[in-house]
């Protein structure tokens, strides 16, 4: 059964597209089949991976409300095992539509019920909210991975988040947990990263990836040509820090079934 993973941390600008894309990316060059799935109405992940948003009929939206079925909505990428459910114009409608419906904060883990099995890991870039889309974002998670951008305000909110996860646990679906954070735009210069990082200690004192994604201006670059990363710059430093948390996730679950 796929691994299910929600990206997610309410404040914008921290990293959670790059790291659904580019962990999606290395883990595909592992040999995992991988899925990014973009709930994010900005379909910032599906242009990032060569996906003209524009041009499509029907996304992740059609594929949350029933009209039709997951597997329908998949693009390829440039990665042979690395494959896409975008987000298109319309998604931006869904925080209002969920509203009124019945098991609301479920539609996306029931769209994604029938492809689980298709893939070794299935990545849900969430928007930087914590509406409904959000939520069922995190429902629909076995795990929340939570990128954390070593700034000054980046701690802001994330009680909130964590107190969001804890109401899904108790209330939704007590099988989400906290796979932890990973400390994003890291700059070893300043003494802030420094201090960012050891507030976050505070948040998840065992919960930390060890592999910290530098500030680089390639990783921004990247989306723009429309791709990952890996076939964008592989000598970068932050290249090189995906790689080494994708090695992470592998490790991490491999642990899972040591008895």
């Amino acid at each position: 059964m796929g691994r299910i993973i929600s990206v997610v941390n309410q404040k914008g600008g921290v990293g959670k597209t790059t790291t659904a894309i580019n962990l999606g990316a290395y883990l595909a060059e592992a040999g995992k089949f991988v899925l990014i799935v973009d709930l994010d109405p900005q379909a910032n992940a599906t242009s990032g991976l060569g996906v003209d948003h524009r041009g499509l009929e029907r996304g992740v939206y059609e594929a949350v409300l029933g009209i039709v079925n997951m597997r329908q909505i998949v693009q390829p990428t440039a990665h042979e095992t690395l494959r896409i459910a975008p987000a298109t114009t319309a998604l931006a409608g869904l925080n209002i539509e969920l509203v009124d419906m019945e098991r609301r904060e479920f539609k996306l883990y029931d769209s994604l019920l029938e492809i689980r099995n298709d893939y070794d890991y299935i990545f849900i870039d969430c928007p930087p909210t914590l509406g409904l889309i959000t939520l069922n974002g995190i429902v629909a998670a076995d795990e929340i991975l939570i990128p954390v951008q070593a700034e000054y305000y980046a701690l802001e909110g994330l009680g909130q988040l964590l107190e969001t996860v804890n109401l899904v646990k108790e209330n939704l679906r007590p099988e989400v947990d906290v796979l932890g954070a990973v400390l994003t735009m890291y700059d070893s210069r300043t003494k802030l990263s420094d201090d960012v990082m050891q507030e976050l200690y505070k948040y998840f004192p065992n919960n930390i990836f060890r592999s910290v994604i530098p500030r680089s201006v390639r990783l921004a670059e990247a989306p723009s040509f429309g791709r990952s990363i890996v076939h964008f710059d592989t000598s970068n430093k932050g290249a090189k820090a995906y790689e080494r948390l994708a090695r992470e996730i592998i490790e991490g679950e491999s642990q899972r079934y040591v008895l």
